[in-house]
């Protein structure tokens, strides 16, 4: 556990040693600013032309459609930022050859990978967390339901830990950062787009296939609701990450 400890600080201070997590944070901030203005005004305006022409109607949870719209634009914006955050995992380590430095000490394969994982997930969570303070004019005008709220976040979590261990096994397949970035882009792209993929597929195939799409998997928790199934898949997708990591980092320790 100490060793697990180790890395992560150490790769925590990388992050913040090196402009790296300034601009990713500024970056994605800014993004989700952006897109938040735009869903409010869109719901603002919505909110009131009905006042103005149909007095009859329900009235529109404001504060709900904004967050489900806002947390389906998050999860988007998360498909660029994530491979910024493990595209140099242990890429750089490979390039500036300290990878078998690292596989030859007393650390070991799992505890390296643990401590790297760990501290991009720290990463990700400070991320969501400071979008927070894009929300805050929710409640400071409005009394918006906190559940599902939290229910989102939790879902942009798990979604998050499913794609970092996509991330980071592809990290420890080449020495380059920018390849590994734009390779693990790729994957999570197609990943996310296996859904629409489906769409030409019948039968159980199409089934299978739409199981499979990372996005799918969010929609009810921007909804508002915990499905134990999805919580399964993505705990389920980032073990099978972290194994192929694992399995990978045992191939280099031969090698080395």
């Amino acid at each position: 556990m100490k060793n697990i400890l180790a890395i992560w600080q150490r790769e925590m201070k990388s992050y913040f040693v090196s402009p790296i997590a300034y601009v990713v944070l500024t970056v994605f901030l800014f993004i989700a600013g952006y897109f938040f203005i735009i869903i409010l005004t869109s719901v603002v305006q919505q909110t009131m032309m009905q006042a103005a022409y149909g007095q009859g109607a329900p009235p529109i949870d404001v504060p709900g459609i904004v967050c489900r719209s806002f947390f389906g634009t998050i999860s988007v914006v998360l498909l660029f930022m994530i491979p910024m955050l493990t595209m140099g995992l242990f890429a750089e380590e490979k390039k500036r050859g300290t990878i078998e430095l690292l596989l030859t000490t007393p650390v070991g394969n799992l505890q390296a990978m643990m401590g790297k994982y760990l501290a991009s997930l720290t990463f990700l969570v400070i991320m969501l967390l400071a979008s927070g303070i894009t929300i805050s004019p929710l409640f400071i005008y409005g009394q918006p339901d906190v559940k599902p709220i939290l229910a989102g976040y939790i879902g942009l979590i798990l979604y998050g830990v499913a794609l970092l261990a996509v991330g980071l096994f592809i990290s420890t397949l080449t020495e380059n950062q920018i390849v590994a970035g734009v390779i693990t882009l790729g994957v999570i792209l197609i990943l996310w787009l296996v859904d629409a993929m489906a769409s030409g597929v019948q039968g159980m195939m199409k089934d299978v296939i739409s199981y499979l799409s990372v996005i799918s998997h969010l929609d009810d928790f921007i909804k508002g609701v915990i499905d134990t199934t999805h919580v399964i898949f993505y705990l389920t997708f980032a073990f099978f990450g972290l194994f192929l990591t694992y399995r990978s980092l045992e191939s280099l320790r031969w090698k080395s």
